[in-house]
């Protein structure tokens, strides 16, 4: 039927309510989680990661005693799980190094090694 769309009834709110608004450290858990899940490998990962995931921490307390008027919970959700990679990453390499260094050591002969005619 043509005519005028129905009208759906908005939520009232008090005129001094403050607006919704993205959560500034959202956005830095976010971009921390990501550098922490490049270099990862590289054991620096561990640093920006370890960050993230307090700067997490520090937001959702926040976005919950906000009453909901700051969101961006998917962007921490997100950068959470990209610190966890990064910090999961950083583990594998330094597992990994460690494995190296101990088949090189043992690899490794022990003490002098004379010619056969010295006594």
């Amino acid at each position: 039927m043509p005519g005028p769309a129905p009208v759906v009834p908005q939520a009232h709110r008090h005129p001094h309510d403050p607006e919704p608004v993205r959560s500034t450290k959202a956005r830095a858990v976010f971009a921390l989680g990501l550098i922490g899940a490049l270099t990862g490998l590289f054991i620096g990962g561990a640093v920006p990661a370890t960050i993230a995931l307090t700067l997490a921490r520090q937001a959702r307390r926040e976005a919950y005693t906000s009453g909901g008027y700051l969101t961006g919970g998917d962007w921490l959700r997100r950068g959470e799980q990209m610190a966890r990679t990064g910090l999961v990453l950083t583990a594998a390499a330094v597992v990994a190094a460690v494995v190296i260094g101990v088949v090189r050591y043992a690899d490794g002969s022990f003490g002098h090694d004379f010619a056969p005619n010295f006594d």
